[in-house]
């Protein structure tokens, strides 16, 4: 199961361009508090749609991640639809079919993405 999750945070990562690049840029974001790359918080909101129904968001995450690629994991991992849309006010977020809170707070520290320090959970 570790190689599984070691392989999705492979597919995960994005390529950076091929520019030149400062090799002590991460040293200066604080590696002590958060990982390098990543926003202060990653905001993980559920919404009512009708009836039942509910919509899971996630906003915040580094834009260094390909969010698409991050919705097909989440997509087979937790057996429900997803989506990237762009909201004028918080850039790109992803939106998940179904009270998945949980589910991807789980995931995104396997995964080494963020951890539990940098994770809001909103909603009921």
């Amino acid at each position: 199961a570790l190689a599984y999750y070691s392989d999705l945070s492979a597919l995960v990562r994005i390529q950076r361009s091929h520019a030149a690049r400062d090799p002590f840029a991460d040293a200066t974001k604080g590696d002590d508090r958060l990982p390098a790359g990543t926003e202060d918080y990653i905001h993980i909101r559920i919404q009512q749609r009708n009836g039942r129904k509910t919509l899971t968001t996630v906003q915040g995450i580094s834009a260094d991640y390909d969010k698409k690629k991050l919705v097909k994991a989440f997509k087979k991992k937790f057996a429900c639809n997803g989506t990237v849309i762009e909201h004028p006010e918080y850039g790109e977020v992803i939106q998940l079919q179904g009270d998945q809170r949980k589910n991807i707070c789980q995931f995104l520290i396997e995964i080494d993405l963020a951890k539990e320090e940098q994770l809001k959970v909103h909603g009921f």
